[in-house]
């Protein structure tokens, strides 16, 4: 197994177990997204404070002296990613934003552009923070085809904002086989035992892959978007079964086991999956320092490979996500800001997503996960 994307793979399921410490809310973030990140500015990282960045995005799983691996996997990575002629559209960008009168050492600077393709671009945050601001939400706007416009808040920046490392992932690809509007009918949807919500489920009665893990009392299916490059993975447990029980059990290993082709039944099946639209907004920084990365935000942080002056620390990590699945198929996109300053009958079986579930976007080819989210309540 590629050692990069399982250490990814391992960052997404703890990621989501910690965001979705809440039940009762709906999850839904890109781990390549924050990973990517989160990777340059760990580029940029010395003594302890990369320690720390290394074990919470699993990077312990690649071999490095200095991390070299991990940013070459990253390169290859991204460059599959980015892959064009597809029957999907998929596209991720970094860039750095640097106020003017900051010196960051051009080693960092090069090294962003070789492995990340982020060229660097200087703002005036301390002269004119707010055209800083919105000029790095139109950035993120553009990528994202304008599904997140509004990346920075004003008061996520700041005249002491020395740089601001953004990474954007865009996604919108159709269903291999798409839902027929006219089959779409209100069904209630089992938010718990005692709650129901209505919702639009949309039907489709097609050949797909599927299994079910007796382990956890859950059915996985694969729904492939056109061109069979990527799926959207569903994890839907069996109604008595709770779906934290699901998220506690799961990790890369296994979701990579259970996935596999080789170990899935391809047959008719009936699927009923509802409509739904999610946006997420999310700060990081406290999920982060749960998965031990604390040292980055405080007078204790080490980024004496991004400047020589001392102090420097991450002031904020914000994501933001979006996901709209219809009939047709699925658009997605999340960025993610670092933010730095100073300082046996033959019958039809039926999979039936009325209940909460797990859901996945996977790139094939290498078994990535570009996307994942936990559908709980409409």
């Amino acid at each position: 197994m590629d050692p990069l994307l399982e250490a990814n793979g391992t960052f997404a399921l703890n990621l989501l177990k910690i965001l979705g410490e809440d039940s009762s809310k709906n999850v839904f973030f890109s781990p390549m997204s924050i990973s990517s990140a989160l990777a340059m500015v760990f580029m940029g990282a010395k003594g302890d404070t990369a320690s720390q960045m290394i074990q919470a995005l699993s990077l312990d799983k690649c071999s490095s002296s200095g991390g070299g691996d991990v940013h070459q996997g990253f390169q290859a990575l991204l460059t599959e990613v980015n892959t064009t002629g597809t029957q999907y559209l998929l596209k991720t960008a970094n860039r750095l934003f640097g106020e003017k009168t900051f010196n960051i050492l051009s080693s960092f600077k090069d090294s962003c552009r070789k492995f990340y393709e982020a060229e660097m671009e200087e703002l005036d945050f301390q002269g004119d923070t707010e055209q800083s601001r919105q000029h790095i939400n139109t950035w993120v706007a553009k990528k994202t085809e304008d599904k997140i416009t509004e990346l920075l808040c004003p008061s996520a920046v700041n005249s002491d904002t020395l740089l601001v490392l953004v990474n954007a992932i865009y996604f919108k690809g159709n269903w291999e086989k798409q839902f027929d509007k006219e089959d779409t009918r209100e069904m209630p949807f089992k938010v718990t035992m005692n709650e129901e919500k209505p919702v639009q489920m949309m039907f489709q009665k097609s050949t797909v892959n599927m299994t079910y893990v007796e382990e956890l009392s859950t059915t996985i299916l694969l729904l492939p978007y056109a061109g069979n490059e990527l799926n959207m993975i569903i994890m839907l447990p069996d109604e008595h079964v709770e779906l934290r029980m699901v998220e506690k059990e799961i990790t890369y290993e296994k979701f990579i086991e259970w996935t596999r082709l080789d170990k899935m039944d391809e047959g008719e099946v009936e699927v009923l999956l509802l409509r739904f639209k999610l946006e997420e907004n999310y700060n990081m920084k406290g999920f982060l320092c749960k998965l031990a990365m604390t040292d980055a935000f405080d007078s204790r942080a080490d980024f004496s490979g991004i400047a020589s002056e001392r102090g420097l620390f991450l002031s904020k990590v914000v994501h933001k996500s979006f996901v709209e699945v219809t009939e047709e198929g699925t658009e997605a996109a999340a960025v993610t800001a670092a933010i730095m300053m100073m300082r046996c009958m033959r019958f039809t079986p039926r999979f039936c997503a009325d209940h909460p579930f797990l859901f996945f976007i996977q790139h094939v080819k290498t078994n990535g996960i570009l996307f994942c989210g936990r559908f709980s309540s409409p």
